[in-house]
């Protein structure tokens, strides 16, 4: 016994001196960990959604998150309390970060593709910068408006050009799609300039477990609902689609915010900005390489406008706003 006590001891410093040079990578390796699980999420919500209807789907997904999350929130070092004041605020950034961006979100992920959809996304930053210069009167370059026109060109070549060549049903679909993409984007963007003051005051955790809630009372009508339409629609959930749930929950929205959160506070916010671009990376491929799906020549234009744009119209700006947990 002593024996068998000893090698498993060796065996793990041996392991710990072998991990402990890359220590230092582990933050970006957390990052790139978190962007991957976002970037896959795309095609898994997309086949969850097959199954489940989008509102119930956001109701069991929110729901799921606050239990999961509760334990943090209370055991947390210095439990935060929120003033009653900022109850208001605190509701309308769950509103716009969590009910209408997700709501958006699946309704679009149903109509077009996750590769669609994981590069529209990508517009967020762009539009930060926007609403930043505008209602926060926040410094913009040159190369920065430069990179916002460039990046919503893009975003007309997924999303308009395609119908100017290809008038078909499916096709306007898909262009629906699309736009509420960008509207879920849109709104996500709103609802984090405003917790921008919030944040100040209250950790991400706080903020993160509070939009969580919102999301799961705010759902709670619209799922009722979509149960009274089809009230049979639970008994045709497969094991597929029980994992697709489980991923988008622990995953998603769980592992991969802790995951971020932790690389982000070790490296800062502009090394984190570098590795954006895996999300829209790892759903291609996805798409293409186990879905066998192929790749419109307007597509792949739009994608490199639209990653060009994101990356000069961030160029130069010291910090973005990154509550990752609840983009999509």
């Amino acid at each position: 016994m002593t024996s068998n006590h000893s090698t498993s001891n060796s065996a793990s410093k041996i392991l710990l001196i072998f991990l402990l040079p890359f220590k230092r990578y582990w933050p970006y390796l957390a990052i790139i960990a978190a962007h991957t699980i976002w970037g896959a999420n795309f095609v898994v919500s997309k086949s969850t959604l097959q199954e489940f209807p989008p509102m119930s789907l956001a109701f069991l997904r929110f729901t799921l998150a606050s239990l999961l999350l509760a334990p943090f929130i209370f055991t947390q070092k210095g439990s935060e309390k929120v003033a009653r004041n900022d109850l208001p605020w605190l509701f309308l950034t769950g509103v716009l970060m969590v009910t209408l961006n997700i709501a958006l979100f699946f309704l679009g992920l149903i109509k077009t593709e996750p590769v669609d959809a994981s590069i529209l996304t990508m517009i967020i930053p762009m539009v930060s910068v926007l609403l930043g210069w505008w209602f926060l009167k926040e410094k913009v370059y040159l190369i920065n408006l430069i990179g916002i026109a460039a990046g919503f060109i893009g975003a007309f070549f997924i999303i308009g050009f395609p119908v100017m060549i290809a008038d078909s049903p499916t096709t306007v679909q898909r262009m629906l799609g699309n736009v509420l993409i960008v509207l879920a984007s849109i709104a996500w963007v709103i609802g984090a300039v405003i917790s921008k003051k919030l944040l100040r005051k209250y950790s991400t955790l706080t903020m993160t477990a509070t939009m969580f809630f919102v999301g799961m009372l705010t759902f709670a009508v619209p799922a009722a609902l979509e149960y009274i339409q089809n009230p049979g629609w639970p008994t045709q959930v497969t094991h597929l689609g029980i994992l697709g749930l489980l991923y988008i929950t622990i995953l998603s929205s769980v592992v991969a915010y802790f995951f971020f959160e932790w690389g982000l506070l070790k490296t800062g916010v502009i090394k984190a900005d570098l590795f954006q671009y895996i999300e829209p990376i790892v759903a291609t491929l996805i798409t293409v390489l186990v879905l066998g799906q192929g790749l419109r020549s307007s597509f792949m234009i739009g994608a490199v406008l639209i990653a060009g744009g994101v990356y000069w119209s961030t160029l130069g700006k010291e910090h973005h706003i990154h509550h990752k947990a609840h983009r999509h």
